[in-house]
């Protein structure tokens, strides 16, 4: 996000730091890891279809607010190209399925935007509706257009020599599926490419990769492991950076690491489960806290964005308290998502614009509260159990027999 840094709470800290797909437009290179709870011990297979479908209730019936209803249109209405030209990965619905809806909403005015869900859409329950949503937002970090006192951090943009490729010992029995990431040395083998501690010992530096510096290291290391963000320049303008790649070097969750070591906790001398914990850590321990960042051999390479809003994976912008992060396998990427939690301030109207590798299975859902100090607080904070139904076009429901 693709971007963005969750975390305030203990479930935020329990994944700090799995890895996460996050905010990283179709066809937009590797994976990048990103903050939300773990994967799944075990793998999550299956689709919609195969986790059973269910009709839910009419609409008019949940109480959609006009405000909320406003908000979830103007996303759906900038999903609706991409819900017309790609394929439904959940199979639940065609493109053609959306064309009216998508016709209607261009016009619609949001004012009277709960009338629109109801007149063009039905509900859905897929598996048993049972919900759980986290929560994620845009950080924001102290950074410069170029090298000063204070600014001494780099963000690289995708180095040329980062290429796919296949290394010279492996058989030719095992030359399967996507070459990995690495370099040629200078003898033309193909080797893994730098990890994190020869990055920060400079073996980019002065190859005009740079394309701004950061002031925090430790700052900087979670906006990279979120994958995108805001700097904030001395004059107080904002540029926003995207994820460009990633060096195919192995990712390390942070505090997975800490809390396997005991440093953190709610014990004796352990520091809070939790991102000011974690930071707090960091800081307090530059030597041990710096090895343990580089135990994280995962870098990501960033690009300077344009625009109003950072890219999701429908390569539209996703929006506060409008846009989630769903799995493509159960909802259909586009679609309007209704959440009913434990937590008032997640309920309502949603659109499914986004994916995360921790975001896996029927009903998982991740929040988008863009950026600032309350979305820092609401996201890291975000751990919500209820119910989630999800809005298809009026007809699908019929045509794939749910009940």
């Amino acid at each position: 996000m693709r971007g963005a840094a969750r975390g305030l709470s203990a479930v935020f800290a329990l994944s700090l730091l799995g890895a996460c797909v996050r905010l990283v437009p179709e066809g937009g290179g590797a994976p990048r890891p990103s903050v939300t709870p773990p994967q799944p011990t075990q793998p999550v297979t299956g689709s919609a279809l195969t986790s059973g479908v269910r009709r839910g209730p009419a609409i008019g019936s949940l109480g959609l607010t006009q405000a909320g209803a406003g908000q979830a249109l103007a996303s759906f209405v900038e999903s609706c190209p991409r819900l017309l030209s790609r394929n439904d990965a959940s199979g639940l619905t065609r493109r053609e399925d959306w064309r009216q809806a998508c016709s209607a909403a261009s016009t619609w005015g949001r004012g009277n935007a709960a009338s629109f869900f109801a007149t063009h859409f039905e509900t859905a329950q897929i598996g048993d509706g049972n919900a759980y949503a986290t929560g994620y937002y845009e950080p924001e970090i102290a950074g410069s257009r170029v090298p000063s006192a204070g600014y001494n951090v780099p963000v690289y943009a995708m180095p040329p020599d980062l290429v796919r490729g296949w290394y010279d010992d492996m058989p030719q029995t095992e030359r399967t599926g996507r070459q990995p990431l690495g370099r040629y040395d200078a003898s033309g083998r193909f080797v893994p490419y730098f990890e994190r501690a020869e990055i920060e010992n400079g073996v980019l530096a002065g190859k005009g990769l740079e394309i701004a510096w950061a002031k925090d290291p430790v700052e900087f290391f979670f906006l990279q492991i979120q994958g995108s963000g805001r700097l904030r320049l001395p004059d107080g303008n904002v540029i926003r950076i995207g994820y460009a790649g990633q060096n195919g070097r192995e990712y390390a969750g942070v505090g997975s690491l800490m809390r396997e070591r005991g440093l953190i906790g709610s014990g004796p001398g352990q520091y809070p489960g939790s991102m000011q914990g974690i930071m707090a850590y960091l800081r307090d321990n530059p030597e041990q806290g710096r090895a343990l960042m580089r135990e994280n051999k995962s870098w990501v390479f960033f690009r300077i964005l344009e625009g109003d809003g950072p890219l999701g994976a429908l390569s539209v912008p996703v929006r506060r308290r409008a846009s989630v992060a769903a799995d493509p396998a159960f909802v259909p990427l586009g679609a309007p998502v209704w959440l009913k939690l434990d937590r008032a301030e997640a309920n309502g109207l949603w659109v499914a614009q986004d994916t995360g590798g921790a975001i896996k299975g029927a009903n998982r859902f991740d929040t988008f509260w863009g950026a600032g100090e309350d979305a820092r607080r609401i996201a890291g904070g975000m751990s919500g159990r209820g119910q989630a139904l999800i809005f298809l076009p009026r007809g699908v429901l019929a045509r794939i027999g749910a009940k």
